[in-house]
């Protein structure tokens, strides 16, 4: 049989997850010709960026513009001692690069808002959300849903994790889950306020690499229209419905009406 967009070696390095029917060599060829964004490098995006790599999808994008600092190093596993101070932008791209020689990584040393979140997505197939903070997650979404882009949702708090797919296939939107922002006067509690187990980025940040796959792949059952909610200290996992709510894809009059 002759492979055109896979290598002897790529069949090789994914040979056990080419083995599963649901994937097999044409799946594996969707992720080599996907191309994803990650918003955020931090605990979430750490374990999200590093399954996506060994995973073979073809080109991986990092958005982030925050340096390491030692107290990221108890969750934040790409990043050692040594890197405290410097970007992590350029240190997760020189780590990833090491797990996969075949994987094309682009930098965007930057903070997504606004002026450059339309830009920066339209080149690619979907967006995860591995942000910390409201403000970023709607413009994300509304940038996803004016472009058309699946966005890949993760959130955290102590030992609770949260994990759902916007704007998939016209489902319901992150509007749709969380309808407007919060009171200008609330900020997001800051993991060194209120703790934070190390392992919970890394459990929630795997299932949303896992959607991203499932996505690409045309396998299994996305978490579109859905939440789910697990928490690492009893062991629950349980999920709740989003009702779609046609008037959150009206991107342009919903903000004029934010602002009126």
């Amino acid at each position: 049989m002759k492979y055109e967009i896979l290598t002897p070696r790529e069949i090789r390095r994914y040979s056990k997850q080419i083995m599963i029917n649901e994937i097999g060599i044409r799946g594996q060829e969707k992720l080599k010709t996907s191309r994803v964004l990650v918003i955020g490098a931090g605990g979430l995006g750490c374990s999200v960026l590093q399954y996506l790599t060994v995973a073979g999808i073809g080109k991986i994008a990092i958005a982030e513009f925050d340096m390491v600092d030692e107290t990221n190093l108890q969750r934040q596993v790409l990043y050692g001692s040594n890197d405290v101070g410097k970007l992590k932008s350029v240190i997760a791209k020189n780590r990833l690069e090491h797990l996969n020689s075949f994987v094309e990584f682009e930098v965007f040393n930057l903070k997504v808002d606004i002026s450059n979140s339309l830009k920066i997505i339209r080149d690619f197939d979907m967006v995860v959300d591995a942000t910390d903070n409201f403000e970023a997650r709607y413009i994300i979404n509304d940038a996803c849903i004016i472009l058309d882009k699946p966005m890949i949702h993760g959130s955290i708090y102590k030992y609770e994790g949260i994990v759902s797919v916007f704007n998939y296939k016209g489902g319901p939107t992150y509007r749709c889950y969380n309808p407007a922002l919060p009171d200008i006067n609330f900020k997001n509690p800051a993991p060194l306020q209120v703790g934070l187990f190390g392992v919970l980025p890394g459990i929630t940040g795997t299932l949303m690499a896992n959607e991203v796959i499932k996505i690409i792949t045309g396998t299994g059952e996305v978490i579109s229209g859905k939440i789910l909610l697990f928490n690492i200290l009893n062991n629950t996992f349980n999920t709740s419905s989003v009702n779609n709510i046609p008037e959150n894809h009206d991107i342009k009059n919903l903000l004029l009406s934010e602002t009126s």
